[in-house]
């Protein structure tokens, strides 16, 4: 069983920052590493988690973005945007959204759902867990 997911940026960054290896953001990665999870993307994507990921401010080591955008394009799936009529007070989250929109059943995974419009492919790292974990009670 897999699900299909845009991750945010914020979401990559607080699994990074994260103290405790139990938080949904840390195991939110580690569903990416173990495939359960199968990120989504495009080159805007890429561009900006790259971006964002090597900012001095957070001190991140290079080979730990490098390893970890690897991931993502090696597990993943790049695809084109399917174009959205939704408005977005910010328009580098217009990606995100409509990447997730580009492939049936996929969720958008964000810390900041209030950045996005509310439907229910838009999802919290906790949510996202939750979701899976009932999948798995699900017979095959």
């Amino acid at each position: 069983m897999v699900v299909y997911a845009v991750i945010d940026t914020n979401v990559l960054v607080s699994a990074i920052l994260a103290v405790h290896p139990n938080s949904a953001t840390v195991i939110i990665r580690e569903k990416i590493m173990d495939g359960t999870i199968v990120p989504l993307y495009n080159g805007e994507i890429v561009d900006e988690y790259q971006d964002v990921l090597s900012r001095p401010k957070f001190h991140f080591p290079i080979d730990l973005v490098t390893s970890l955008l690897n991931v993502i394009r090696q597990k993943g799936i790049c695809l084109e945007r399917t174009k959205t009529e939704e408005i977005f007070t910010d328009s580098k989250d217009v990606v995100f959204y409509e990447i997730a929109l580009s492939k049936e059943g996929a969720y958008l995974v964000t810390g900041n759902t209030k950045h996005f419009p509310a439907t229910p492919i838009v999802v919290t790292p906790a949510e996202l867990l939750r979701i899976i974990e009932s999948m798995d009670c699900i017979p095959d």
